[in-house]
């Protein structure tokens, strides 16, 4: 009898476990995602009984949450007219562009709305001081809006000072809302500088809620990893910069300071970071966007310098692919000179192969990675693709002055990405990103000037040094590469 239920109980646990990987394994493959990402998606749930069945059900696919996309389809229809003025403001003014410069700017704005706008300066600040006491000394001057969005708030430092700028504007009767990830910022949202915050009449908002039953529901991996400012709807910042003082964030990872950048901008563009953020306010709210339109301090901005500036949102709630279809895009049009700067380094085939075809292609790549990264399983991914590499002509560049954290990729002078995307599948498909395409010599050349300083402060990368590395460590590095798709 004992026998008997032993290979009942058997029985039935094989054929749920059939049963879940074959209803899994055609689940995946109808969602027809990139190879790499469905491969690996399907080792996991062959390779780990029941556990990588359970792994897929909560971080495997984009679930974002009814309530996000219901608020998403309510605003659809405003976004779009309000996207639609922006394109009719900018075609008056059209940049003037051709080749891959109007190739870029039109898929831009077919795959997410957005024109590329004249008039904009821009400041590119690239040391973390420079960048605080300009966002403080704007606050301060601040007379209507102060809209903050970030992955990370951490307490101590400078990071402080802005609070208290933000708390110093409320007082003065400025509306200020503030929006911080849940995750990056989980600690902030629990101190008493928050609740400072929240006492002084600024309202802080945690983005992408997480919890037990939300679980369930949504991805909890889905992160708000945008970093914009916008004061006054006339003054914006975006790039790398988290609102932490690198002398004290992660100082226990053995990374050494975090190295980032950031711009500042002012012009007709700051119409879009301002909509941006408004969006993801009312999303994560639902505040209701016709009190929040009357508050917003975003409306038509006169222009302000010569710079042509396309604003780029992405994430995984709508054309969650065209981050992904624009840095190939803008890889393709080298013909000179790429150069690319990011802390995590995982692309997929795809963006690897356009890599490769670049420097095939006689165009000088160059790829400047931080020498140690906070996370040992990207770096073992990461070294992965060095071979190749390496082999095709593309230079490396291991960064030694800290944790280089700037996101920015220059073409032929011609084209800048400058933001928040790392070239990995995390930010690529799962993050909520911004960027920025900058057609402007001027400010194009201010960043790669900045690539510049980052290179001579690394190592170049030598190719019959790199294949002595021993057999293990190839064997890791390998064995890495295979999760990538899911980094």
């Amino acid at each position: 009898m004992i026998a008997y239920d032993l290979t009942l109980t058997t029985t039935l646990i094989f054929i749920a476990h059939w049963t879940i990987i074959i209803g899994l394994s055609i689940r995946v493959i109808m969602r027809r995602r990139p190879v790499g990402v469905s491969l690996a998606w399907l080792a996991v749930i062959f390779s780990v009984p029941f556990v990588g069945a359970l792994i897929y059900l909560f971080i495997g696919e984009n679930r974002i949450g009814e309530k996000y996309l219901k608020r998403a389809a309510a605003i659809h229809n405003i976004y779009s007219e309000w996207q639609r003025a922006l394109q009719k403001q900018a075609s008056l003014a059209q940049p003037t562009a051709d080749g891959e410069v109007t190739s870029l700017q039109c898929h831009a704005e077919t795959v997410v709305g957005f024109p590329a706008m004249q008039g904009n300066r821009l400041q590119l600040m690239h040391d973390f001081e420079s960048v605080f006491e300009s966002i403080i000394a704007d606050v301060d001057h601040a007379k209507s809006t102060c809209h903050f969005e970030f992955y990370i708030w951490e307490v101590g430092g400078l990071a402080d000072q802005v609070a208290e700028a933000l708390i110093r504007a409320a007082d003065r009767g400025v509306i200020c809302r503030v929006l911080v990830d849940a995750i990056g910022s989980k600690e902030f949202l629990k101190s008493k500088l928050a609740q400072r915050l929240r006492d002084s009449g600024v309202k802080l908002v945690t983005s992408m809620p997480v919890g037990v039953i939300k679980m369930l529901m949504t991805r909890v991996d889905l992160r708000n990893h945008r970093k914009i400012i916008v004061i006054d709807g006339e003054i914006a910042y975006t790039g790398s910069q988290n609102l932490v003082d690198p002398r004290f964030f992660k100082q226990d990872e053995g990374v050494g300071q975090w190295i980032d950048a950031m711009v500042r901008v002012e012009g007709p563009s700051v119409e879009a970071l301002g909509g941006i953020f408004i969006e993801s306010w009312e999303l994560d709210t639902g505040a209701g966007l016709e009190t929040l339109e009357s508050t917003s301090g975003v409306h038509s901005v006169a222009e302000k310098g010569p710079a042509a500036v396309q604003v780029v949102p992405s994430g995984p709630a709508f054309r969650p692919e065209a981050i992904h279809q624009l840095l190939l895009t803008t890889i393709y049009s080298a013909r000179k000179e790429l150069v690319i700067t990011t802390p995590y380094f995982v692309p997929d085939d795809t963006l690897f192969t356009a890599l490769i075809s670049a420097a095939h292609r006689c165009v000088g790549v160059t790829i400047v990675v931080p020498s140690k990264v906070d996370s040992r399983l990207v770096r073992y991914a990461s070294r992965s693709f060095f071979d190749d590499l390496l082999s095709a002509g593309v230079q490396i560049a291991a960064f030694n002055g800290g944790l280089l954290h700037t996101k920015s990729i220059t073409v032929d002078g011609e084209i800048c990405v400058f933001g928040s995307v790392n070239l990995d599948m995390r930010s690529l498909w799962l993050d909520f990103e911004i960027s920025l395409f900058v057609y402007d010599p001027g400010f194009i050349q201010q960043v790669r000037a900045m690539q510049a300083r980052y290179i001579e402060d690394s190592e170049m990368m030598d190719l019959n040094e790199w294949r002595k590395r021993s057999k293990t460590q190839r064997f890791i590095e390998n064995a890495a590469h295979l999760v990538g798709p899911l980094l």
